[in-house]
């Protein structure tokens, strides 16, 4: 049994060693910060962005590098998982992509109508630019990625099919559509659709899901002119 000053002594120099400890670990920290979070990549787009995203209190439904709300996904890699088309295409018109499942509102700071065209497309353009700066911090492995069962393939399909789709198709339907196991599995994989449904259906069914299958969880994502063009030829060629 330790003495009352030798008990003393014990908690002062396990104080002074664990203060010593704490100090060497926040200058190690604050040497290692820049690096890892590349901070000259921090440019004005990306300061906009960040004060978008807490002006809009964001985090009272995301979560970013684990800290906020556990209400929607968690966004600190959502540049990696989704790409910079889908998330542009996602935010003018949340509601609309995912139609009767998602609570996210439609914000008037990416509505063409509500603030303009150049406006919105900046605003959106400036979240992009400070998710994409989030991304690349060096997080020690977090988020991990899904541990997800990967899509069976069809030995006949060639997966070089998904590298010539067009880049509407690779950047926006991929992220929910495979083809040749290359790409999302929340929608069906499009292996063979030609054969199953025609042209004209294609461009309906592409164009305004909703007017086709009421209800249907596939978005209205509003293609027209030549991306749509580009989409029914690519599906027809599958």
């Amino acid at each position: 049994m330790l003495t009352k000053s030798a008990a003393k002594a014990f908690f002062l120099g396990g104080t002074a060693l664990c203060a010593v400890a704490f100090l060497l670990l926040t200058l190690d920290t604050l040497a290692e910060l820049p690096k890892r979070s590349h901070v000259e990549d921090m440019t004005d787009q990306v300061v906009r962005g960040h004060v978008i995203w807490n002006k809009n209190n964001c985090m009272g439904c995301h979560t970013l590098m684990g800290e906020g709300a556990y209400y929607a996904p968690e966004l600190t890699k959502v540049v990696e998982r989704r790409g910079e088309p889908w998330m542009d295409t996602f935010l003018q018109d949340p509601e609309a992509f995912y139609p009767g499942r998602r609570k996210m509102i439609k914000y008037d700071i990416f509505d063409n109508e509500a603030v303009g065209a150049e406006v919105a497309a900046g605003n959106r353009a400036d979240v992009i630019a400070f998710f994409k700066w989030v991304g690349n911090i060096d997080t020690n492995g977090f988020p991990a990625k899904p541990d997800l069962v990967p899509v069976g393939v069809a030995s006949n399909v060639d997966p070089r099919i998904m590298a010539r789709a067009p880049v509407y198709f690779q950047t926006v339907c991929a992220g929910c559509h495979s083809v040749g196991g290359k790409g999302g599995n929340v929608g069906p994989s499009l292996d063979g659709v030609s054969a199953r449904f025609d042209a004209d259906y294609l461009r309906k069914w592409v164009s305004d899901p909703q007017a086709v299958k009421p209800g249907t969880t596939m978005p209205t994502l509003g293609l027209k002119g030549e991306n749509l063009d580009e989409i029914v030829e690519y599906l027809g060629s599958l």
